[in-house]
């Protein structure tokens, strides 16, 4: 166990294993501001579970089970917890796909049934007066290649998981796993008791993103099972940033609600803003503070908290070359005009678009952005728009590393993602005519995805044909020779599949570099759990035209909100407003130290009059542009 374990605890953290202890186990939600340490609380519970009830937990063959959102969480814990094979730690999808796996027959008619529906959507969409003769002719070859799955699953008797689905090979992707665990412990009492056999305690992290049909399923374990069964979400609702997340989660009767109000991380000017973003959401301030130690006695770090009223024009580049400027005077400190990673100075704006001139790939942020749909646009954010999947999961990694002559990393790639040294691919075969055929492919992918010619949709072609990837059904139509003609096709994510496809291969790299954090530039919704020295916000609703999840103008009380936000927030729907506070919370909490927020608006007499009203940073605190040239003049 990591160091994590001999923190003092906190209320929370005793109350969690209260409800640990208790017998019947005890339930909970646990609502853990930023910078609280709901990491180290979580991993504090899993340290008691290890001393009071390995043995038991061994006898019987169960694990305690914790689930998070991404591969680098998981990671994260595992270290934390010294990798100990009393727990199972995964990804969602990870630990559905080992809950279900054992019920093959169950899977098969699960996928006969949706492979059902695909042929009846496809027939209903076909059937639509107003559908274009372009996409009623690949509808056509949809069904087609529909009713050929049904007819090869037919004969099927196991299934697999994969990065993407693919029903004729027997492969269902991260998607179609999710949907068919939901369905299956929704409908099956035995599967329900068997998972709360396995995993007594079933603990799941960040679930206010956790898809709600998830939660649901897990709740619907915990109502239902005779077995004592604890579940725990970790999470907390105002850091809620997907749109398919199900951010506040009520407990069940019987069940304990945990609060866990300490700040660790923020200096008391800043935590004053957070809480004052925070109260109108769900009134939780948080406590405490970043401390530091002085003659052996714990004090409270400042820091400091400013936001600079700047005119939206052509000089942004330049206007926030200033602020850095004027933040290095101020507080004596060079390393806000620094470039080095060393300096910790991150950068934070609401879309990619700033950061995409800036790194070289405007064009794929364009694709996936502007005219995109929410169910592609929300992915770019982090890297997970389908779209994008099989080459940064995949073969920009397997290039990278074949190009960097990282002969083991090639082949763990290709063993994990080549239908070629599958056991079927293998079948037959001569395993060293195989591995010299996929030694020249792999050095022609390379070449491809780094030329400056090469496009993406001519490295996934090549990367298909060669077998070197294994593509979910639903690029099918994408890949053909009739492509180009989907282009004015009335679903609204062909268009942007296609402009993507049609972008530089060479843009990953740079679309890559930003989201591994190698450079001072990070998307807002991509930092929850990350913190900085120096934390600057850069919001422009402006230049993130398109982006009509979130407006800081509408947020600040600089432009109206519309009939709409109105209706939603009377409703208590999720509303532009609430989504921009949240993550504009997510921002101001990354910071240890300094944080600093330059807003570009059209008139700044007004933005600066709104803010001032919002009382979310003291007026002294709030630089207009004026102010920062007179600053800097002297």
């Amino acid at each position: 166990m990591t160091s994590r374990v001999g923190q003092p605890d906190t209320q929370a953290d005793l109350d969690l294993r209260a409800c640990l202890d208790a017998r019947p186990q005890r339930s909970f939600v646990m609502v853990a501001g930023a910078g609280s340490g709901k990491t180290t609380s979580l991993v504090k519970a899993l340290a008691h579970l290890s001393q009071t009830r390995r043995a038991e937990l061994k006898t019987r063959g169960q694990r305690v089970a914790c689930i998070t959102y991404t591969e680098v969480a998981v990671k994260e814990i595992w270290g934390d917890v010294g990798s100990d094979v009393l727990f199972h730690v995964s990804t969602i999808h990870s630990f559905l796909w080992t809950v279900i796996r054992p019920f093959q027959s169950n899977l098969k008619r699960w996928v006969v049934t949706r492979i059902q529906e695909k042929i009846a959507e496809a027939q209903e969409h076909h059937d639509k007066p107003r559908t274009r003769p372009a996409t009623r002719e690949q509808l056509v070859k949809d069904i087609a290649r529909y009713r050929h799955n049904l007819e090869v699953v037919d004969g099927l008797t196991h299934f697999d998981y994969g990065a993407g689905s693919d029903f004729g090979r027997g492969i269902l992707g991260h998607s179609d796993v999710i949907a068919a665990a939901v369905q299956l412990i929704e409908e099956s009492q035995l599967l329900r008791d068997i998972v709360a056999s396995r995993y007594p305690v079933l603990f799941v992290d960040e679930s206010q993103d956790t898809r709600p049909d998830v939660v649901a399923a897990f709740r619907r374990i915990s109502e239902t099972t005779p077995v004592d069964f604890c579940l725990g979400f970790f999470g907390d609702p105002m850091q809620k940033i997907y749109m398919d997340g199900a951010g506040s989660i009520d407990p069940l009767a019987n069940w304990q609600r945990i609060t866990k109000p300490e700040n660790f991380r923020c200096p008391q000017r800043v935590l004053r803003v957070v809480n004052a973003v925070r109260h109108p959401g769900d009134g939780l301030i948080q406590t405490r503070g970043r401390m530091a130690l002085a003659d052996g006695i714990e004090t409270p770090v400042i820091g400091s908290a400013k936001i600079f009223v700047l005119r939206a024009d052509e000089h942004r580049s330049a206007k926030v070359a200033m602020v850095r400027e004027y933040l290095q005077r101020v507080h004596h400190d060079d390393h806000w005009v620094s470039g080095e990673p060393e300096s910790d100075v991150r950068m934070l704006v609401v879309v990619h678009r700033m950061a995409a001139a800036r790194l070289g790939f405007p064009s794929l942020y364009a694709a996936l952005n502007d005219k995109a749909p929410t169910s592609i646009k929300e992915g770019l954010k982090d890297g997970t728009t389908w779209p994008l999947r099989p080459f940064l999961n995949y073969l920009l990694p397997l290039a990278t590393a074949v190009r960097e002559r990282r002969s083991f990393d090639v082949m763990t790639l290709l063993r994990a993602e080549c239908f070629s040294l599958s056991a079927a691919g293998l079948a037959g075969e001569n395993a060293s005519d195989v591995l010299r055929t996929l030694q020249n492919s792999t050095a022609e992918l390379s070449r491809l995805m780094h030329a400056d010619e090469t496009t993406l949709r001519e490295v996934l072609v090549f990367a298909s044909n060669e077998g070197l990837v294994q593509l979910d059904e639903s690029w099918a139509k994408y890949l053909g020779e009739d492509a180009e003609g989907l282009a004015a096709d009335d679903d609204p994510e062909v268009p942007p599949v296609i402009a993507c496809l049609a972008c530089p291969a060479r843009e990953l790299m740079g679309y890559r570099h930003y989201l591994e954090d190698l450079s001072p530039f990070a998307t807002q919704q991509g930092v929850k759990g990350a913190e900085f020295e120096r934390v600057l916000v850069l919001i422009d609703d402006e230049e993130g035209k398109g982006q009509k999840q979130f407006s800081y103008e509408k947020y600040f009380g600089i432009a109206p909100r519309s009939e709409t936000d109105e209706e939603n927030i009377a409703a208590g729907v999720d509303s532009v407003i609430e989504r921009t506070r949240r993550l504009f919370y997510v921002c101001c909490s990354r910071a240890t130290r300094d944080l600093a927020v330059v807003i570009f608006v059209q008139d700044i007499d007004l933005a600066r009059a709104a803010i001032e009203a919002a009382g979310l940073f003291d007026p002294a605190d709030i630089v207009d542009e004026g102010g920062l040239d007179a600053a800097l003049a002297t």
